[in-house]
């Protein structure tokens, strides 16, 4: 059975007991669960219709049609408009909407002129307004946070599998090898990130999926971000390499693989985790700066970016854009931060040993 390094679990427990970044990771699992279960939050589908003595689960169903209630057509039904049809009849049958009944894409035109940039409002259910579009604000918030920290998280395990990879042989290996490498790592790292990633994404082909691009910008972002990171594990290898106990394991016959994930790597964690958590905050920060220019996640895929864009382009006409977007995007990274910071303090070398 996996037990961690008693070192490990002291390391953990400073962790526990530094509140404000422990209470911060844990709000931020808290919000990153909740937007993954958002469907039963904000959704348009209702969580349960009961028709006829019969009850129909559409969030996670199948689409329903306005035939599969009565109605006279055949395309997905509004669930708001069923409610109140089934609130007028004074019928046994109801529909259980989510607390937000809008989803990401939806534009809820609720008059004929209506022009966009409804101002919050709790009688239909737009807690924060909507765009210029009508698309409800907080729908589009909450799917933008589960996109941006999947994303980010994405980013995080790529980036330090290349920097984890390059800089442990450079390191370890050292002589040409790591000459060579360090040569090429300084070359890559001097090209300049955002106008190369802004030219390979205005160059992608439009017609592929959301998935797709959403992948292709993440390799992308990866490609030119991965070399910060490769200076830090390559100086720690080396400085690891040179100590006794890795004598002692060349000396018992371990080879340069056992050595470098068995023994080196543990050793070297400290510096993995306490930049893990400023590295998701410069994605997050990375992909809303490129949605903000026009350059990140296709439309209309729900983006913290596009929203900002659309509250400074319309500040005066609708500033609660702008104000939601920012407050959620400064809680996050705050959150964020708090975090980097109780982990940098509790994985502080300075405070405990090494592995052994």
């Amino acid at each position: 059975m996996f037990q961690l390094n008693p070192l490990t679990r002291k390391k953990l427990r400073r962790f526990r007991s530094i509140k404000r970044g422990y209470w911060s990771f844990l709000i931020l699992v808290f919000l990153y669960l909740l937007s993954i279960a958002g469907e039963l939050f904000v959704s348009n589908r209702a969580l349960i219709v009961s028709y006829k003595d019969e009850n129909f689960f559409p969030t996670y169903g199948e689409q329903m049609s306005g035939k599969d209630f009565g109605l006279d057509y055949d395309y997905e039904v509004d669930y708001r408009e069923l409610k109140k049809k089934f609130a007028s009849e004074n019928s046994d049958d109801w529909v259980l909407l989510p607390i937000v009944p809008f989803g990401p894409y939806e534009m809820d035109y609720f008059e004929e002129n209506a022009t966009g940039f409804s101002p919050p409002s709790f009688e239909r259910g737009h807690f924060c307004g909507t765009d210029k579009t009508e698309r409800d604000v907080l729908a589009r918030l909450l799917y933008g946070f589960r996109i941006a920290m999947t994303f980010a998280m994405g980013y995080l395990v790529l980036t330090y599998f290349i920097a984890i990879s390059a800089g442990s042989f450079m390191g370890y290996l050292g002589g040409k090898s790591d000459m060579l490498g360090l040569r090429f790592v300084e070359i890559w790292a001097n090209v300049p990130f955002l106008y190369m990633v802004i030219i390979l994404v205005s160059v992608m082909p439009s017609g592929w999926g959301v998935g797709w691009q959403v992948s292709s910008l993440l390799i992308i972002m990866v490609m030119f971000s991965w070399t910060g990171m490769t200076y830090y594990i390559r100086a720690s290898v080396y400085r690891e390499k040179a100590r006794d106990y890795i004598a002692a394991a060349r000396v018992i016959g371990a080879g340069p693989f056992r050595i470098i994930f068995k023994h080196i790597l543990p050793n070297v964690v400290s510096t993995l985790v306490t930049f893990a958590p400023f590295t998701i905050a410069a994605a997050i920060s990375s992909i809303t700066a490129l949605d903000f220019l026009g350059y990140g996640l296709p439309p209309p895929t729900p983006s913290w970016g596009e929203l900002l864009k659309q509250g400074v382009s319309n500040l005066r006409t609708a500033p609660w854009i702008v104000i939601s977007t920012v407050t959620v995007l400064v809680c996050t990274l705050t959150l964020v931060t708090f975090v980097g910071e109780a982990i940098r303090e509790a994985f502080d070398p300075k405070k405990f040993s090494t592995y052994e």
